[in-house]
């Protein structure tokens, strides 16, 4: 410890935690705005979930459980997870994915800091292969329903699957924009087609997520300005993404949506700020860095114009999870005041 370099400045896991979940306090109130109060419901829910799970697997291992659970940390990733999923997504479909988001991708390698891929998007991996029908039933913007639920009307739907008498289920959910761009082109529509034939389209993305989309952005500068996030992973994983699919708009526009509409939905810009920046299963050198936000926004275009899921975040970034070790290696800077060797 009397070796350089050290880090000389304020703050602790406790402190970063509390600033990025205030910072997506923005993005929640967009989603009850469009989309009404299912999504807190389900924060609400994995929350209670994380603080259970974490203090049982501290005290299966062994560590004392006060500290660990006031670190906040269970709850981000709890936050992270439930804003990932559908807002009306079933209670039991929340405590799966928690599990495995904070009992395997976490606790099984280590607990806090030793996980090698994000927890949240493990958890939201298994559900989307597992439960892939209840994954599509995302709730549908409020400006295009007749009867908007209310929260006890949310909170039964969730908890007992109960809609309200005469409200059907097709008047509460529907697919994302980019599940229906996916599925009008698998029946070789063109994009032009689709987007006369669906009022789920918004100006530049859908109805109501461009404007979570854009909270997510306004509580990720702010992550930024206070220097919990690096730029380059968010600026690289943006660019990655608009380059990718500018390229392929470019080659066919008919077949291939445009770059601002891949970048205007809610998981493009969660992805990038708040999953994708996590500096423990994130590479950690500058270049690397921008390496890593690249390949993960190149990923993420990929699996969604030629993968079998509609959106590709979680995916792109647990495949550069992976390749972590190597960027760093790979982007190592020079190391200055050693010998030099003959």
């Amino acid at each position: 410890m009397t070796a350089s370099a050290h880090i000389l400045q304020k703050g602790s896991v406790t402190r970063v935690m509390l600033l990025v979940l205030a910072c997506l306090l923005p993005g929640v109130l967009a989603y009850v705005w469009q989309f009404g109060w299912g999504i807190v419901i389900n924060l609400v829910w994995a929350s209670l979930l994380a603080l259970a799970l974490e203090a049982l697997a501290l005290k299966l291992r062994g560590y004392p459980v006060k500290p660990f659970l006031a670190d906040g940390s269970a709850v981000v990733t709890a936050w992270l997870l439930a804003l990932s999923l559908p807002p009306l997504a079933p209670w039991w479909l929340t405590l799966v994915g928690m599990v495995f988001a904070l009992g395997v991708a976490k606790h099984l390698y280590g607990g806090l800091g030793q996980n090698i891929f994000n927890p949240a998007m493990v958890g939201f991996a298994v559900l989307i292969i597992s439960f892939p029908v209840q994954m599509t039933q995302w709730s549908a913007p409020l400006a295009l329903v007749s009867h908007p639920l209310s929260f006890g009307e949310s909170l039964s739907f969730i908890f007992g699957g109960g809609l309200p008498s005469g409200v059907a289920l097709d008047a509460v959910v529907s697919a994302t924009p980019l599940d229906t761009v996916r599925t009008g082109l698998l029946q070789q529509h063109t994009l032009g087609e689709i987007h006369a034939a669906s009022n789920i389209f918004g100006g530049i993305g859908g109805v109501g997520g461009e404007w979570v989309a854009a909270a997510y952005l306004a509580g990720g500068i702010v992550l930024w300005a206070f220097r919990i996030v690096p730029w380059q992973v968010p600026v690289a994983f943006l660019a990655g993404i608009w380059l990718t699919a500018g390229f392929l708009h470019w080659a066919d526009a008919g077949r291939y949506a445009a770059p601002w509409f891949q970048i205007a939905t809610p998981s493009a810009m969660l992805g990038a700020f708040f999953i994708a920046t996590d500096p423990v299963s994130g590479a950690t050198t500058p270049r690397g860095r921008l390496i890593f936000g690249l390949g993960a926004g190149f990923l993420t275009v990929i699996i969604r114009v030629f993968g079998g899921y509609p959106d590709g975040v979680a995916f792109a970034i647990l495949l550069m999870n992976l390749c972590v070790p190597l960027i760093d290696a790979w982007t190592q800077p020079p190391v200055f005041g050693e010998a030099k060797k003959k």
